[in-house]
């Protein structure tokens, strides 16, 4: 009997029970270990010494990853993953369940490259927040490439605005299918209201992977800013993100105002909307303390 390797399966279901993320895939004691490699050349030795921008994107991972699988060490392990996924962003982006199938990867290791993932997002969220203004559209759309151009699903969002046009919130209001997510305008306007946005940058995915709008979207585009005009909240833009690309509405000149009539084209009557109006003001005189 092999007693080792019963006192480690029970040391992995103790921990397990503590709540505790344990991947089971069992170290090779035959597989070389980054432990024994030249001192030099360990990742966390590079790091210590010469910085975290000298290590190579696979080193760096294996930090994060703290070990590899049999007769795999943690570094050769990030480097088959970065190439399984085609980069970092793409492997950071992708879904649980799709980490989850890769070799090796347990719940403990797929819940550290989530995690990178949101605490990247959030440091870019945050200077989005705290800029002076929410004016350089490069740092908006790098956003939005690695918060939704790897989603396999179309995803709408809103980037809600002040009227300084800094970064109120940024929210993912509706979910849909590969090619299609419905977008309901009554959410949008609520959403509006509740954090008293003055502005709002619209994005939606194509996991298409092409992030030319299609007609469609133009004219959703054109009736969301007409109803939301209605209740004093510009609409700044409309980006389409793909995992490599996006587009701006507003610089392809693809906004512009058009009068849509309140009864029919836009779904919404009239009544609903300007009846809209008197909540917003209230809601902005309750933050303002009027």
């Amino acid at each position: 009997m092999n007693t080792s390797a019963n006192n480690d399966d029970a040391s992995i279901v103790g921990r397990e029970l503590n709540g505790e993320c344990v991947d089971r895939e069992p170290q090779s004691p035959q597989s070389e270990s980054i432990a024994n490699w030249q001192l030099q050349e360990q990742p966390r030795y590079r790091l210590l010494h010469e910085g975290a921008e000298a290590l190579a994107n696979a080193e760096l991972l294996a930090l994060c990853l703290g070990s590899g699988v049999a007769g795999e060490d943690a570094v050769a392990m990030a480097r088959r993953l970065l190439k399984q996924f085609g980069g970092i962003g793409a492997l950071l982006s992708a879904p649980m369940p799709e980490l989850l199938q890769c070799h090796g990867v347990g719940s403990a290791k797929a819940s550290v490259i989530k995690a990178i993932q949101e605490l990247s997002l959030r440091d870019v969220e945050h200077e989005l927040a705290h800029a002076d203004q929410f004016a350089d559209s490069a740092s908006v759309s790098r956003f939005l490439r690695r918060r939704m151009g790897h989603e396999p699903r179309e995803k709408f969002a809103c980037l809600f605005l002040n009227a300084r046009n800094q970064l109120i919130s940024f929210k993912v209001l509706f979910r849909g299918s590969v090619d299609r997510a419905h977008v309901h305008a009554r959410e949008v306007l609520r959403r509006g209201i509740e954090v008293n946005a003055v502005a709002v940058v619209l994005a939606h995915n194509h996991p298409s992977g092409s992030p030319e709008p299609s007609q469609a979207d133009i004219q959703l585009t054109r009736r969301l800013a007409e109803l939301l005009q209605q209740v004093d909240i510009r609409v700044l833009d409309h980006i389409v993100v793909a995992a490599g690309a996006c587009v701006s509405f507003a610089q392809r000149g693809l906004l512009a105002q058009r009068r849509l009539l309140l009864n029919g084209a836009s779904g919404i009557n009239a009544p609903q909307i300007f009846g809209v109006r008197p909540c917003l003001r209230y809601v902005r005189s309750q933050a303002s303390g009027r």
